[in-house]
This record gives C-alpha cells, structure tokens and sequence, in this order.
C-alpha cells in the first residue's frame, strides 16, 4: 500500500466477507495517472481493428487476467508507479457466471494483498475482439 493513500471502512467490516476490494480510499497526496480500457490485446494494435492481430490471445479467462494486469503494469510503471498504486478499477467482464471466479483469483494473486476500491460490469462484447471476456481501466496514484 502506498503512503499516498489509506483504505477506508466502515463499522459493518469484518474480514468473514473475504471481500475482493475495499469500499473507498482516501487519497492524501501525488500525481494521478488515468489508465484507457486494457485486455489480454496488445495495447498498442491497428484501427480499424485487423482479428489476426489477436489470434495468439489465450480464450482462458485466467490467462487472459494476467495479460492485463501485466499490461497495465507496464503503463503504471512507465508512469512512474505499480498496481500497488490503484485507488480504483473498473472491470467488464464477459459472461459474468463462467469467467469471474477464475479473474478474481488470478488478479487477488497479482495484486499481492492490495485491495482497490472496484466495480465489476457485465458485458456482451469487448469492441477489440469477440474472444476477449475482459477489460480493465484503472485510476492510480
């Protein structure tokens, strides 16, 4: 955790829910970095989008979590930080029931006991490629 900011919880916390992020942060000090929407596709690929470019991405929703969190690591410390430094993500998942148990332990292992605060949305289709079942953006300090 960083020093820049604390969790924040209220009275109702008990560590029984086994909860996979934090209500709220409370940041005190630093520089914000706001990161685009990143998937297990490279983050820098052709628009128009060309399907070939996205044939080696794993369809294992595991696999797939920890290309993202790898590639958003790779925007944070270009900025100077690491996913130690997430105050908040937003998560779109698709297929809610099959993938989200196998993204939510692949991402509690990278994240290596750093709970940010965190929104999970279902979604029908990622824009960059049918195969893709997630998206992450973030907002560090």
């Amino acid at each position: 955790m960083s020093d820049n900011f604390e969790y924040i919880h209220t009275a109702e916390n008990d560590p029984k829910w086994n909860m996979p992020y934090t209500p709220a942060i409370k940041v005190h000090s630093g520089k914000t970095v706001y990161v685009s929407g990143v998937t297990a596709a490279p983050v820098y690929h052709s628009h128009p989008h060309i399907a070939e470019e996205f044939d080696h991405i794993p369809l294992d929703p595991s696999e797939q979590a920890e290309i993202t969190l790898n590639q958003i690591r790779e925007v944070l410390q270009a900025a100077g930080g690491d996913l130690h430094h997430i105050v908040q993500m937003i998560r779109f998942i698709k297929d809610i029931e099959v993938n989200q148990d196998a993204i939510n332990m692949t991402m509690k292992r990278m994240m290596g006991g750093h709970l940010p605060t965190n929104t999970t949305i279902e979604m029908v289709r990622q824009a960059t490629d049918p195969r893709i079942v997630l998206e992450v953006t973030v907002v560090a300090v």
